[in-house]
């Protein structure tokens, strides 16, 4: 058979497997003529047109597909952004609070952001004398001596009862500030190690006023005209027996972090619970929700209590901290070694074994821990010694001193000390491997 009778034989099969709805065998031949150089028919260019569309058409498919994909992705990555360190920022913070690097674990601070805390302060000053100036002076005295009485158990490692109606403003006076300056350094340590997320989940056991969020917040603030980071999105969960002191840490928020311009967006939920009478059954908090779990402070000299609030910690945990996510302690440092019932000693390892200790009691694995200090010593000093270094180098409040001097005769300055560690830890059941 010659050519043209070999490309008429091809044409006719091809238009008898199209009549069959042989679609595979019709593609082959059409092949089979295109190779052999014979002309396509009307027909037979028909079916070619029909089959590259079919091909454009699935190709199409398939880059809408790999676009969506690539789309979803890039929303979740938006979603869970990290801030990466900013070194000019970074470079700043070490700066402004003096920080000193004295071993692995100890680090030092006696400076502070003068522009963000100033503000901050006096803003609280103006509150508290406007809280202070409904009530009677004898009224007033009366109320803040036993309130300060219980708060100030704190100074000796012991555990305050917060019950009285007038505590939410002596921890203002007496403790706030000290402990929002602590907590701001641990959101930046945080930040520093990339672990901060634009869109992040707190929940703050304990919370008293929202210590956490305000530490937070004013860390934000100081990155402003440094680098430009995304729209946050803080929510913020309090878990707080006494709403006294909810009530009033929201009452100054909205006075005064509401009142800045600022890119973060924080919302707020404030559940009133002993975390003594807490239970899985008949708790709402969310499951694999939160991405910071923080305690600060929350943690008890007396043995019953402390393993009883800390099968509590453990639950919640385990049922409500993403896989992802990390628990941020942070325990002064008189009641951590009191405790385990050891002294605080210039020894790396025997603090290591402490911290590790008081971990394990909690079902977690440490990341890392810092001690932050004021003095650089983990030996305390005298009070003589103390007060000489405080005046000499630490940072003053310069605008609550007076109101102390006021309503508790306090004869000394008031300073932003800190005596804390600052522990970073993972929850043991979904530490991941990075």
């Amino acid at each position: 058979m010659n050519n043209p009778i070999k490309n008429w034989w091809r044409s006719q099969q091809f238009k008898l497997s199209l009549r069959r709805g042989d679609i595979r065998r019709s593609t082959q031949l059409l092949q089979e003529i295109q190779k052999s150089g014979a002309r396509f028919s009307w027909l037979e260019k028909l079916f070619r047109d029909k089959l590259q569309l079919e091909r454009y058409s699935q190709e199409y498919k398939r880059q809408t597909e790999t676009l969506s994909k690539q789309l979803t992705e890039a929303s979740q990555q938006k979603d869970d952004f990290i801030l990466i360190p900013d070194e000019e920022f970074v470079k700043y913070i070490y700066k402004a609070f003096n920080l000193m690097q004295h071993d692995e674990y100890k680090l030092q601070s006696t400076g502070i952001d003068e522009r963000i805390f100033d503000d901050f302060e006096s803003s609280l000053v103006e509150y508290l004398k406007e809280e202070f100036s409904r009530i009677s002076d004898k009224q007033s005295f009366v109320k803040l001596e036993d309130a300060l009485e219980d708060i100030n158990n704190l100074k000796i490692g012991q555990d305050p009862d917060y019950r009285f109606s007038l505590t939410p403003h002596v921890y203002f006076m007496k403790y706030f500030l000290e402990n929002v300056y602590c907590i701001y350094l641990a959101w930046f340590l945080i930040y520093q190690d990339a672990l901060l997320p634009s869109k992040v989940n707190i929940l703050d056991i304990a919370a008293g006023p929202g210590t956490v969020a305000y530490g937070l917040a004013l860390f934000l603030q100081s990155s402003s005209g440094f680098f430009h980071i995304p729209q946050m999105h803080i929510s913020y969960y309090s878990l707080e027996k006494q709403d006294a002191f909810q009530f009033r840490g929201l009452q100054f928020w909205r006075r005064y972090i509401e009142s800045r311009l600022t890119t973060v967006n924080a919302y707020f939920r404030f559940v009133t619970t002993d975390i003594f009478t807490w239970t899985t059954q008949s708790n709402n908090l969310p499951k694999d929700f939160f991405d910071f779990i923080v305690i600060s402070h929350c943690f008890f000299i007396d043995k019953a209590k402390r393993v009883e609030a800390n099968n509590t910690y453990k639950q919640i945990f385990a049922t409500s901290l993403k896989n992802s996510g990390y628990v941020l302690l942070i325990v002064q440092d008189k009641k951590l070694f009191k405790v385990s019932d050891v002294h605080q000693v210039e020894n790396q390892e025997e603090e290591k074994n402490v911290v590790h200790k008081f971990i394990t009691e909690l079902g977690l694995e440490l990341v890392w821990y810092k001690y932050l200090t004021s003095t650089g010593s983990r030996t305390s000093l005298s009070g003589a010694e103390f007060g000489k270094f405080a005046r000499e180098k630490l940072p003053k409040q310069l605008y609550m001193s007076p109101i102390l001097q006021q309503y508790f005769g306090q004869k000394y300055q008031s300073c932003y000390t800190l005596d804390d560690y600052v522990i970073l830890a993972k929850n043991h059941d979904k530490l991941q491997v990075k």
